[in-house]
């Protein structure tokens, strides 16, 4: 059949003569493909904008996830519950990201659109952010060039962490001006999928650079106070040319179709079979205590309340297990109970300490042995069905339901930045305000309200306090589902107080990821330089490649700060 289509197609071209022939070119181009002299940035773009949010969601919501506690898996579980990553986590799919967004540059520089270098310079400045801060030195300036040979291109040298950190700020600046224009001689349009291209569009690429610039001198607060403090009070102090997301509605955000694996929000999350995300990621014990202490009401968007409530009846003896439905136990209503006594856990070789009986919400403690037995599961397989833990809400199985979209920077953590640059007395504004703004932010994000947002502040256990350790514990509830982000927060910080357990691969929270196994091999002398500038600890040895190239080694921004641990 293809034989004849092609014999038909000449037949046709001969007889249409040379009117054709604009045709029979297009039609020899190539359809797997595209030509770099000939592509526009919009059709890269695109993919820049996309595979940063998928990238970045899956990073947040999975194993970095499970590092900051919240949530656990009972299926699967090493690199999750215990930081056992392999000793190699790779990096490949963001320097891919990397490449791609450099064509757009470079094409946006050969064409004269402002607008897309501007655009590129913080998809730039966000992506290799992410590669320092989860590795430390890592190859920057010598990156990207691989096409050129030669084998300092190759294999390129690793820039210092402190000069990467220098550079992103230097690329969020001229992103800042080049988006500061009142027409531009070029449209995203569709390509671009967070803002979609519209009216106002190159204002909110100004404020998403700026808010980026927060977030990276605040990293370097603790390392370099008197350059955060000057870098923050620059942008507030000039919000005409320094604009900030202050509004959810200013969020770049991305939203997933959620209609199969591969693009459900996040990968593999769709309810399909066992193996699947959603199925074997469970709240985490440690999360859940902090949103039930303070009356959150934001659990109900996070996780799904348990099928089937456990209750130990100290008025029954003997060994009873029964499953009650529509009981009311001490004043609350169970819709379904399974009651035991406890005669029932000693036969067991329990006791109550060992079983969780919220009526509604129960998480999975941290790193334990055989999670998919806890708290009495009826099912004790790899990703259990387990009745009595809470599953994340089934919205993340839907991909576009509520608040569930890539969010790679939100007015949240904008708020909860500047409310601590507040407590630290620079000026910014004050701690307060900011401090209710990113609570209220987060609650709008989630379906809530903002009169909801304020009594939920207004308790004691909320109220602020002017601490540290309040804003940052109240940035990692809020960042559920970019955990990532309070990964760093924690790194640099201390805050929340979190631990790892005698079953976690060190007693205490990893700081960074292993060197990529790839690297080690083919551009070993760039890394064994890069291990050298890392600090040992007394964890670092637990690593499994040694004791500098450990995910409990210090990098530069934590070196001689104090913390963590």
């Amino acid at each position: 059949m293809k034989k004849i289509y092609i014999i038909l197609l000449t037949i046709v071209s001969v007889v249409a003569g040379l009117s054709c022939q604009k045709h029979l070119v297009e039609l020899n181009e190539n359809p797997n493909g595209a030509e770099p002299s000939t592509v526009k940035p919009n059709l890269v773009l695109s993919t820049v904008l996309t595979e940063s949010g998928k990238a970045f969601v899956n990073l947040g919501y999975l194993d970095i996830a499970g590092v900051m506690q919240h949530t656990q898996k009972d299926g699967w579980a090493g690199g999750h519950n215990n930081y056992d990553w392999g000793n190699s986590n790779d990096w490949g799919g963001y320097y891919d990201i990397l490449r791609n967004n450099q064509f757009v540059y470079d094409k946006a520089v050969e064409l004269n659109y402002p607008l897309h270098q501007g655009i590129a310079l913080v998809m730039k400045s966000l992506v290799f952010g992410l590669i320092t801060d989860l590795w430390g030195d890592v190859p920057y300036s010598g990156a990207l060039k691989g096409n050129l040979g030669g084998a300092e291109n190759t294999f390129p040298k690793f820039d210092a962490q402190q000069s990467i950190y220098d550079s992103i700020l230097s690329n969020l600046e001229k992103a800042n001006t080049l988006l500061d224009g009142s027409s531009f001689n070029s449209s995203t349009g569709p390509a671009d999928i967070y803002f979609q291209g519209s009216e106002g569009s190159a204002l909110k690429w100004r404020m998403f650079a700026n808010s980026l610039a927060l977030r990276y001198y605040m990293r370097l607060s603790e390392k370099l106070p008197s350059v955060a403090q000057q870098g923050i009070e620059k942008i507030v102090g000039d919000p005409s040319k320094y604009p900030i997301i202050t509004a959810v509605a200013d969020e770049p955000a991305m939203s997933f179709p959620g209609n199969s694996d591969m693009d459900s929000w996040p990968a593999f999350a769709v309810p399909q079979s066992d193996s699947t995300n959603y199925i074997r990621i469970k709240m985490c014990n440690t999360l859940v205590k902090e949103l039930l202490s303070k009356n959150d009401p934001r659990i109900k968007a996070w996780a799904e309340p348990v099928t089937e409530s456990i209750y130990v009846d100290p008025d029954l003896s003997g060994n009873v297990s029964k499953v009650v439905y529509d009981t009311t136990i001490n004043g609350v209503l169970r819709p379904r109970v399974l009651i035991i006594t406890n005669d029932f856990l000693a036969a067991k070789g329990m006791t109550t300490n060992d079983i969780n009986q919220d009526p509604y919400y129960v998480g999975l403690p941290v790193a334990l042995s055989v999670p998919q037995t806890y708290n009495l599961s009826p099912d004790a397989q790899q990703a259990s069905h387990n009745t009595h833990v809470s599953w994340v809400n089934k919205n993340f199985a839907k991909g576009n339901a509520g608040g569930t979209k890539v969010r790679l920077i939100t007015a949240a953590e904008v708020h909860f930045i500047l409310a601590e640059a507040a407590a630290k007395g620079w000026n910014a504004g004050d701690a307060e305000t900011h401090y209710k703004k990113g609570i209220e932010a987060s609650f709008l994000v989630w379906g809530f309200s903002s009169a909801e947002a304020s009594v939920y502040s207004a308790q004691p256990a909320v109220a602020y306090d002017g601490t540290i350790k309040q804003i940052i514990t109240q940035k990692w509830i809020a960042s559920w589902s970019r955990a990532t982000e309070a990964w760093f927060d924690w790194r640099r910080t201390g805050y929340p107080e979190l631990h790892g357990t005698l079953l976690t691969k060190a007693p205490e929270l990893p700081l960074r990821f292993y060197y990529p196994l790839g690297e080690r091999n083919l551009n070993g002398a760039n890394v064994e330089a890069a291990n050298n500038n890392l600090k040992t600890t007394p964890y670092s040895s637990l690593g499994g490649n040694g004791a500098k190239n450990s995910p409990w080694s210090q990098p530069w921004i934590v070196q001689e700060t104090g913390k963590p641990w």
